[in-house]
């Protein structure tokens, strides 16, 4: 069944009073997040492919996948406090808040003489790149309603293409041709910019201020639950054996935390997730396929340059453009889907197809990549991408879809924050299933010097990797079971309070 009741006037109603809020207004507010968007997404992608050159100049392999978990660790610990502090003080303010510390960060990053100093100054750097998705896409939300949001996709997939083509190819570049501080570099020039414009532009955002209490127990317990278990995840397998009493000790750890965190919510007076929003079916499901089929991407982003390096003797450089289908892939589905989402009632049904069909070609190329070219490897790295990413659009638009105006903002931050911790977990997963796989098959040191000194001598390390595809194959079928239990709701046309807090 097809809805085709879509408006066509030049604005939407203002959430605040019901005023019109001109078509051209929107456009402008749209510019100034997209740019700050940008930040955030190109640092996700334009890191991956620098990471074995990182590796050659800074050593420490066993905690290299940590330069980007602690970026996604506090980048997920800060996101849903960011959506309280905006209804508290305003999406202008915590925005320009997150610019700031995010290139304060970079600059660290740039400047750090050891894979350490570079991993604390990610953590840092996370504390701003948290927000910056998550508060642009809440800036949306309070200004275009959920059946408007397609026709202004094309903005968010002009970001997420630029940064999924321009980032894992600079990064390769940069690192061959110039050196790898200048992958943090060339954001102050991109921050500075955001700052300037969003500072300007989001004066004209209508505000809707809460009043909250910020539970910073419940953030610390979460933080530390969630270290707790990447930690265990880092360690088992590689610094220490999966049953030894430093990998248990962490795992219970963390299982502790997580309990205290659970009693935290449940007796806290404005705990740091409300358990009225977890409780909502929709955004249950939705924030549960969001946390599985990121953390297959960012997974598969991570692994993948190591795969084109030391499988198919790509160069930095080479595998950044290598990395583009998968990406690119990614975007597509998502434009595609969210265009979809505008004018079909059932309009879960392209996310639930392209997770079955993500599902199938990954389980398929677990199988048969140790005899593909590098032509067939990007045929299948597109497909899986493309059906991953028809999850994005539906996935967040559902969630701010099924909650109150009041609850945008913290709802918004909960759906980033599994989506972040999605990638926070499943990155060390991946990581930790593929030096299971090569110490098994004592290949780890022949793997560890194909990428420090950029030479196989002859090796065939493809079978490494079969066990992080049948990782990725799993995790993105659990994201399917939980998009196909997504109940479907009308999407709302207007930005009506009473509206939503009615349904």
């Amino acid at each position: 069944m097809t809805d085709r009741s879509v408006a066509t006037d030049q604005s939407v109603p203002a959430p605040q009073n019901g005023a019109a809020l001109p078509h051209a207004d929107i456009r402008t507010i749209m510019m100034g997040v997209v740019l700050a968007m940008f930040l955030g997404a190109l640092d996700q992608t334009i890191v991956a492919t620098a990471l074995p050159t990182i590796g050659r100049e800074l050593g420490q392999l066993q905690v290299l996948s940590w330069v980007v978990t602690a970026y996604l660790l506090t980048a997920t610990a800060v996101t849903p406090l960011y959506g309280k502090l905006s209804d508290i003080f305003g999406r202008r303010m915590m925005l320009l808040v997150a610019i700031s510390l995010f290139l304060v960060g970079s600059i660290a990053c740039a400047l750090a003489p050891s894979l350490l100093a570079l991993i604390a100054a990610r953590a840092f750097q996370g504390l701003g790149g948290g927000a910056l998705i998550s508060l642009g896409q809440t800036i949306i939300g309070d200004v275009v309603p959920p059946r408007e949001r397609g026709r202004y996709m094309a903005y968010f997939a002009a970001v997420f293409a630029a940064s999924s083509v321009a980032g894992p190819t600079l990064g390769g570049i940069i690192s061959d041709f110039l050196h790898w501080s200048f992958i943090f570099w060339i954001n102050l020039p991109l921050g500075a910019a955001a700052y300037l414009m969003t500072s300007r532009v989001l004066k004209r955002l209508p505000r809707h201020d809460q009043r909250h209490r910020i539970d910073v127990l419940g953030a610390v317990l979460m933080l530390t639950a969630t270290l707790a278990l990447l930690l265990a995840l880092a360690w088992g397998g590689n610094r220490y054996p999966w049953g030894s009493a430093p990998v248990i000790g962490m795992f219970l750890a963390s299982l502790v935390l997580w309990a205290l965190f659970g009693l935290r919510l449940a007796k806290a007076g404005e705990p740091f997730i409300p358990v009225s929003v977890l409780a909502n079916p929709v955004v249950r499901n939705g924030t549960g396929a969001l946390f599985f089929a990121t953390g297959a991407l960012i997974g598969l982003t991570v692994m993948m340059p190591l795969y084109f390096e030391t499988v198919l003797g790509l160069e930095a450089a080479g595998s950044g453009f290598a990395l583009v289908p998968l990406l690119g892939g990614a975007v597509t589905g998502a434009t595609l889907s969210g265009r979809i989402m505008m004018r079909y009632a059932h309009y879960t049904r392209m996310p639930i197809a392209g997770l079955a069909l993500a599902t199938a070609i990954t389980a398929v190329f677990a199988g048969v990549h140790e005899s593909l070219s590098l032509t067939q490897v990007e045929i299948f790295a597109g497909l899986i991408g493309f059906g991953i990413g028809t999850v994005f659009p539906v996935a967040t638009t559902s969630v701010q879809n099924a909650v109150p105006l009041r609850q945008l903002g913290i709802a918004t931050g909960v759906l980033n924050f599994f989506r972040s911790l999605g990638s926070a977990v499943l990155v060390p997963v991946f990581s930790a299933v593929f030096i299971a796989t090569a110490v098994r098959g004592s290949h780890l040191v022949s793997v560890q010097t194909a990428i420090v000194e950029g030479t196989r001598d002859g090796v065939d390390f493809s079978h490494v990797f079969t066990g992080v595809f049948v990782a990725a194959a799993i995790t993105i079928a659990i994201g399917f079971v939980f998009m196909t239990a997504m109940k479907v709701l009308p999407l709302r046309s207007q930005l009506d309070i009473d509206e939503q807090v009615g349904r």
